[in-house]
């Protein structure tokens, strides 16, 4: 931490002109309506994610001898995209340990930037093993995604740009997995603007960062499970947490359903699509983790890298955590009309049946009784409960 100044930080600035963008920060009042929030877009960064930006200045920055060995990384797909192109645009050779669960359009976009790919059985941490190898093995140079100086430079450039596009921003939102992104930008700005709160975001499936700092120690996750693949780290890195530490105001979670909820009202309000990683700071406004009120807040899209199976699962979530959808299961007597009855009520409610399951071979039921299950478009959750009156005044039953 000792070692991290502004002066690298302007320097990484002054390398990544002719290659990352600045990227666009507006307000979003679609979304917020009764506060000034702004979105930093490194969702539209190139290759999708702010992770050009470090892995660029790093790799800039090594020795003709080191370049002519290669470099080598482990990432679950950004910190790899950003590695493999900074190496193209170094004419250096690239090896990128992922995950073998890793999203594939992830892996093929590595490939695409000229990087040899080794897929690794397990998680994050047996890529991590497996690249460390490889570079004992060939002496290439290790790029490490978060604990590293260079790496933790570039990623601060965003803090200058935030408040060079916004000088008057009272606090910014950031996700953490490593935490590279929110040390990097959080003392980017504190150097220059200390008044200004930072606020971390992981997931609660995912909170190593968020139990470290609490408990004041490094500590190391058993277990990760959330959406935001990109923030799933189970070790916080030593230099990013010292720098965590001491310049990040306040940490906090969201879960999957409100990540979900972000990543919908981005796409439908804003026209962006984030993927879970980058819509946790976003979540982390919509869901009041945050004070808004009388502030200009900046919250930071750090990807939009979602691979488009999970997409639509997410948009699924997050219509269901918005009261965008419905699933009723009614008991009904299995007599002509019950179908045509259930479905009037929902319409004449506005209402719209878009699947139907109807079920008489259930173990336990009556012999004269069916199960139908029901997926409803609705418009909020007081939609629903007006639907679920409706029924409920008819005669019907729930069985959920």
């Amino acid at each position: 931490m000792a070692n991290m100044t502004l002066d690298k930080i302007y320097h990484a600035a002054y390398t990544l002109k002719n290659v990352a963008r600045k990227t666009d920060l507006f307000r979003a009042p679609a979304m917020f309506p009764d506060n000034e929030v702004f979105l930093k877009t490194e969702n539209l960064q190139v290759t999708g994610s702010f992770k050009i930006r470090g892995a660029y200045y790093k790799i800039s920055q090594l020795s003709d001898e080191q370049k002519q060995k290669g470099v080598i990384a482990c990432s679950a797909g950004n910190h790899a995209q950003g590695v493999a192109l900074a190496a193209q645009k170094n004419d250096i050779k690239s090896i990128i340990c992922i995950p073998e669960g890793a999203p594939i359009s992830k892996v093929e976009a590595t490939r695409e930037y000229g990087a040899h790919v080794e897929l690794v059985k397990g998680v994050y941490d047996d890529a991590y093993s497996r690249a460390l190898e490889i570079q004992k093995e060939t002496g290439m140079e290790f790029i490490h995604p978060f604990n590293d100086e260079m790496v933790i430079a570039g990623q601060g450039t965003i803090g200058l740009e935030i408040l060079d596009q916004l000088s008057d921003v009272d606090s910014v939102i950031v996700p953490i997995g490593g935490g590279g992104l929110i040390s990097g930008v959080a003392f980017a700005i504190k150097s220059l603007k200390p008044e200004c709160k930072i606020y971390g975001v992981q997931s609660q499936g995912a909170p190593s960062m968020f139990n470290s700092v609490r408990a004041c120690r490094i500590e190391t996750l058993e277990n990760i499970s959330t959406i935001a693949d990109g923030i799933a780290v189970k070790t916080p890195g030593s230099v990013t947490f010292d720098l965590v530490s001491k310049y990040v105001d306040e940490i906090v979670t969201v879960n999957d359903d409100e990540v979900a909820a972000a990543i919908l009202s981005m796409m439908e309000k804003q026209k962006l699509v984030a993927e879970g990683a980058g819509a946790v700071s976003v979540a982390a406004a919509m869901f009041n983790k945050v004070p808004l009120k009388g502030k200009k807040t900046v919250c930071l899209i750090s990807g939009g890298n979602i691979d488009v199976t999970i997409l639509s699962r997410v948009i699924s979530r997050g219509l269901l955590r918005s009261g965008r959808s419905a699933k009723f299961i009614l008991g009904l007597y299995d007599k002509p009309g019950q179908l045509e009855e259930v479905s009037r009520i929902i319409a004449n409610t506005g209402g719209n049946v878009v699947s139907v399951h109807h079920d008489r071979a259930g173990e336990g039921r009556d012999l004269n009784s069916c199960s139908l299950s029901l997926e409803v478009e609705t418009r909020n959750k007081e939609h629903i409960n007006e639907i679920r009156k409706a029924l409920i005044d008819a005669g019907f039953c729930f069985e959920n």
